[in-house]
Formats: C-alpha cells, structure tokens, sequence
C-alpha cells in the first residue's frame, strides 16, 4: 500500500475519500480534528499536519497587521484560517529546517495517508521529504465548493474575522487547482476524482486500484451532497474545473 496525500481545496470532499481510506490501515496523524455540525462524520485532518503547513504559509501569506488597522485587511486569513488563503501560482513554498525535521519525523510511521487543503500551496516543501507517495487530487464544482465555503464561513467563529463572499472563495478554488495542474501534477503520480465518481463503485475501484489498498465503501453518503452548483463563475474557474473532470474521465451534463 503506497503512503498517500489526499490534496484538493476544503470543502470538496476530501474529508470523504479520506474517510473512506481510514480503515485501510493509514496513519493519518495525531491529533486528529473532531467532527463538527458541518462535516459530522469527521475531518480526517491531523492538527500537526495543520500546524506545519500553516508554518509555511506564514511565511507566504501576507500578515494582517494588527490593531485598528487590520480592520483595513480583513481579507489576509490568519492562523488556521490559511486554508482559505490566496497563493498567486509561481510563488516560492521553501523549506525551512525546523519544518524539514517536523515533516520528517511525522512520516516516519508509514504507510500514511494525510489529508488537508493547505496541501495544495504547501506541497513542494513536502516532495522532497516523502518517498513511495502517491496524490490523490478530489474536486468538485467550484460554485458548489464555493458555496459550502460561505456556509462554513458563516457557521464556525474561527472564521468570522476572515472576510469572505461567493466571488473571493471562487478565486481560491481557482488558485488552489491551479497550483495542482501547472506545477505539482507534473510529477509524481496522480488520481483525480471528482466528488460523485467517490460516490460510485467505479471511482472506489479506482482508488482502490491506485492506493494498492481498501476502502472503506459504507462511508461515502449520497444524502451529504446537498450543496447546489447554480451561481456563476469566473472563465478561469470553468477552464480549470473542465481540466480536472478531462483528467478525472469525468463527464458532467452542463459543462
């Protein structure tokens, strides 16, 4: 069973795929999040994971500043909040030695699976690191992503000081597989699936196939995707999200 990186932007069912490989054997981490009203059968996310990818976009993404003025940036997430952050692509992600050593001795328990959507920017400080890993890129439509995003932005307090709105989370999606398809799918190996193929017997047989593993086929619930994808969207989003379904041999009626 290869050691596996479940990347893709939050709230695009990464939580799922990573709930279905979470009885395959994985170590997926400590300090595991706790399941929420928003994702109630749990994240799948480990907090030092989180804690090492927020690590290295602190030193990507812009500070907000403090005080009265920080009220004029409301736009910059701050800490844990980075997984809504806005990385322009061909940004430099370095590696400090601190961050090498914590990486390091969190893959040391192998085969691991971990899981979060800070991956999708902080990935070239883990390659390096990691050996007989492969990626497994989920997506799903950017206005339902988006949407869910908004929900969770309006639902959970961590997030009330970050502003937000349907267009800026659509730019995130945007920015997020835009790292994925021009610089990091380039190397290594790759599987991407769109949400619903996880619904299917067909797209587990395909993860099963490519992880050389179980999954868990009870986890996946029809009954979570409820989320409707009806706004309009930037053309760079539409651009990207018709690139993954290609890559994913997935075909949507109205694409």
């Amino acid at each position: 069973m290869f050691n596996c990186l479940v990347i893709g932007s939050g709230r695009s069912g990464t939580s799922m795929v990573a709930g279905t490989l979470s009885g395959a054997g994985y170590f997926m981490g400590d300090r595991m999040m706790s399941s929420t009203s928003i994702n109630k059968k749990g994240y799948f996310e480990s907090k030092n994971v989180e804690a090492i990818n927020e690590d290295i976009l602190s030193k990507v993404v812009p500070p907000r500043p403090r005080g009265m003025l920080g009220n004029l940036f409301k736009d910059r997430p701050t800490r844990y909040q980075r997984w809504l952050a806005r990385v322009p692509v061909g940004k430099t992600i370095d590696c400090s030695e601190d961050i090498a050593s914590r990486i390091e001795t969190l893959t040391e328990r192998q085969p691991f699976c971990f899981k979060d959507p800070r991956f999708c920017y902080t990935l070239p400080a883990w390659k390096p690191l990691i050996k007989d890993t492969v990626f497994l890129c989920v997506f799903r439509h950017p206005a339902a992503t988006a949407s869910s995003i908004m929900k969770v932005h309006s639902k959970h307090k961590y997030l009330y000081s970050l502003s937000m709105n349907f267009e800026r989370a659509v730019e995130i999606w945007t920015l997020m597989y835009q790292h994925i398809i021009q610089t990091h799918s380039k190397e290594g190996k790759w599987l991407f699936v769109h949400y619903d193929q996880v619904l299917s017997d067909q797209g587990l047989d395909r993860i099963e196939e490519f992880i050389d593993g179980k999954v868990d086929r009870s986890f996946p619930d029809k009954g979570l995707a409820s989320v409707e994808a009806n706004q309009p969207i930037s053309s760079k989003a539409r651009e990207i999200y018709s690139e993954l379904c290609s890559r994913a041999n997935y075909q949507e009626a109205n694409l």
